[in-house]
């Protein structure tokens, strides 16, 4: 079986969907590989680095004719369409409930299509979770992200000309990205202070050092690994809550995160009109639509002294990191889901249930 690795088209996008380590282990596993020429190189990946192992670089029209599995980090484009065939199998992040329209063109290629962001939140899963993989590192970016562009430091530091109090850092959001923010800051020495609309979150935050800011009032969200849309009285209540802490705040760390939804808002313009002067906003949900009221994605707005800084859960500034951890999530989904060199097709599993977008041209997710 031949897998075929894309360079990523999406502007800004630095990660690559499979390292040649990666690809070594599929070979190893009896699999040709495939790769786009240049797929690696915003990763420090070279040609050579893939071909040394045995896989072979191609240009992208010998990848798409030849591969039996096309792979990406992110949604296949219209270009990518046009050279999709009948029976290939497209592996990607495909955001199916945010963009209904792209599943429609995927289906008319009579292709199968798997999506990498709706795999199930289950313990068997862990190891194919690229959201997590990613968000883990998206976190840790926030933070020293956030450092880059304050105007202070964040730990104490006591000198002969007097002592520097720590900075105050408010994080939205404790899944992986936001705990991984809180950890990180802590060691950097800032005082942190999280939220989240699940209440058993608190023994989290709390148990990596944070002060958390509980709000009454929404018990939907319970029990759930991703947040869901909060309503419109909770986020009332959680900005009454929270504003004291903001205000005060030199670095705020918004992680909230609902997948094929428009982000939370979190932060309105008049609260960023609140904040201090010289205060940072790092907005991980700019690529949804933003916490921030005034995020924009890739901008950085300043606004009344405030800072705001719209970036997305996908890490793509620690590229080759995020490029490791993402390609052995596909390695471990891919060993699932084929035996014997042949997809299992186990529509009664639930890992390949909820993945499985289209199947043979027929859309059986929506």
């Amino acid at each position: 079986m031949k897998i075929g690795i894309l360079k990523e088209s999406k502007k800004g996008e630095k990660r690559v969907s499979i390292t040649p380590k990666i690809a070594a282990q599929f070979i190893a596993k009896g699999f040709e590989l495939i790769v786009e020429e240049g797929a690696g190189s915003d990763s420090s990946y070279k040609n050579s680095d893939y071909r040394e192992i045995g896989a072979l670089t191609e240009k992208r029209g010998v990848v798409f004719k030849d591969a039996d599995i096309l792979i990406k980090i992110n949604p296949f484009d219209e270009d990518d369409l046009k050279l999709v065939n009948k029976g290939q199998v497209l592996i990607s992040q495909l955001f199916y409930k945010s963009d209904p329209e792209l599943i429609k063109k995927i289906a008319a290629t009579k292709a199968s299509a798997l999506s990498l962001d709706a795999i199930p939140r289950i313990s068997r899963a862990q190891e194919m979770d690229v959201l997590s993989s990613q968000s883990n590192l998206a976190g840790y970016k926030s933070v020293i992200l956030g450092a880059y562009h304050m105007k202070k430091i964040l730990p104490l530091m006591m000198t002969a000309a007097g002592t520097i109090k720590p900075a105050k850092v408010l994080i939205y959001g404790v899944g992986v990205a936001g705990l991984q923010a809180i950890a990180t800051a802590k060691r950097l020495g800032a005082l942190v202070t999280a939220t989240d609309i699940r209440p058993e979150t608190k023994e989290q935050a709390e148990s990596l050092g944070a002060k958390f800011i509980s709000v009454n009032g929404d018990k939907s969200n319970q029990k759930e690994v991703y947040a869901k849309a909060a309503s419109e009285d909770y986020a009332r209540k959680q900005r009454e809550a929270v504003n004291n802490e903001l205000f005060k705040s030199d670095l705020v760390i918004t992680t909230a995160f609902v997948p094929g939804l428009k982000a939370p808002l979190l932060i309105t313009e008049e609260q960023v009109l609140q904040m201090k002067n010289g205060a940072v906003i790092i907005d991980l949900g700019a690529s949804q639509g933003g916490n921030c009221e005034l995020s924009k994605l890739n901008k950085i707005v300043i606004r009344n002294g405030v800072t705001i800084i719209g970036t997305s859960i996908a890490p793509e500034s620690v590229s080759r990191n995020a490029s490791a951890l993402f390609a052995k999530n596909v390695y471990n989904f891919i060993l699932h889901l084929i035996e014997d060199q042949k997809f299992k097709w186990d529509l009664e599993e639930e890992i390949t249930d909820e993945t499985l977008i289209v199947f043979k041209g027929e859309i059986r997710k929506t």
